[in-house]
């Protein structure tokens, strides 16, 4: 069976997120480094349009978003706690509020010197600025904007109060961790550990849950030489997708899949699978054959070509 190939760079936020899950779930993984900003051509013959990181393979399939790779995840562990859509209200809104407003709001708060040092130990100046105006031209067409720093720093303290005082267990909804640990956890990663911010050292609490998170570690990880990845897709087949999943009347049409809010160029393919949280499209490459990607429903919009 092939394993799972994590496509990711080393300073991604939620490249983080499903690393200590797979840490968390002991499942062996292959990861395929990957550039902080495109041009990223193996990607782009993989996964079409879409240009988020992470992004997992599992032969010819490829998952988008973390909210797929989660539930891959899931499945393969059998545990379903990590599956968004199983989980409660209370939780599902948590997880939508901490990976947009509070991802947001923590990643401003996050300029350091200390954070640009590890930042230039892996990228040149030229390649910083090539990332910080692919990031502005990235927010411009968002519908989630930044808010400003006085006001990402209030959202983060209260943000930082609340969870302090609900942390009175060891995970946030329970004694053994859910979906909205890792959720939570990846930007405060990026705070604590990339930026050294010392702010945070006083929620005893939030300090105490992020270093049993860490103790995952990221599991049984083997470097993969990322041309290798697009060979494993050339010699395999995409999975059979189940009947259930192909009563659509947009199956066998073409498609545009694409993220409503922001970084939202478009994978185009034939829709192949409409399942109830996400969608399956078929993508043609000349040197790779057919791949299937696989989207969530949640925080995209698909269009008939």
């Amino acid at each position: 069976m092939n394993q799972l190939i994590l496509h990711n760079y080393p300073l991604s936020p939620f490249s983080e997120k499903i690393r200590s899950m797979l840490g968390y779930t002991k499942i062996p993984w292959q990861s395929a480094n990957t550039r902080e900003a495109p041009p990223r051509p193996i990607l782009e013959q993989l996964a079409g349009g879409y240009r988020k990181v992470p992004v997992a393979q599992i032969g010819a399939d490829i998952f988008c978003d973390t909210r797929t790779i989660s539930a891959e995840i899931a499945a393969m562990a059998n545990m379903p706690e990590l599956i968004v859509e199983n989980a409660d209200a209370e939780c599902q809104a948590f997880v939508e509020e901490v990976e947009q407003k509070m991802f947001f709001a923590t990643l401003a708060c996050s300029m350091s010197f200390k954070l640009n040092k590890k930042v230039l130990r892996t990228l040149s100046v030229l390649d910083v600025a090539q990332m910080m105006w692919d990031r502005i031209k990235m927010g411009r067409n968002a519908t989630v904007k930044m808010a400003g720093l006085k006001t990402s720093k209030a959202i983060l303290q209260a943000y930082l109060e609340d969870l302090e005082n609900q942390l009175s267990r060891d995970f946030i909804f329970g004694n053994g961790p859910s979906i909205a640990d890792f959720a939570a956890y990846h930007s405060l990663w990026f705070y604590r550990d990339l930026a050294e911010k010392s702010e945070i050292n006083k929620y005893h609490n939030i300090n105490r849950w992020m270093d049993r998170i860490k103790q995952f570690g990221h599991g049984k990880e083997l470097e993969l030489d990322p041309p290798l990845a697009l060979e494993i897709a050339r010699n395999n087949e995409p999975r059979p997708i189940e009947e259930a999943f192909k009563d659509d009347p947009m199956i066998g049409k073409q498609v545009l899949i694409a993220p409503s809010d922001y970084a939202q160029t478009a994978s185009q393919g034939t829709l192949v699978g409409s399942k109830p949280h996400g969608w399956i499209i078929a993508r043609q490459e000349p040197s790779l054959g057919t791949v299937h990607v696989h989207f969530p429903r949640h925080g995209f919009t698909l269009t008939p070509v």
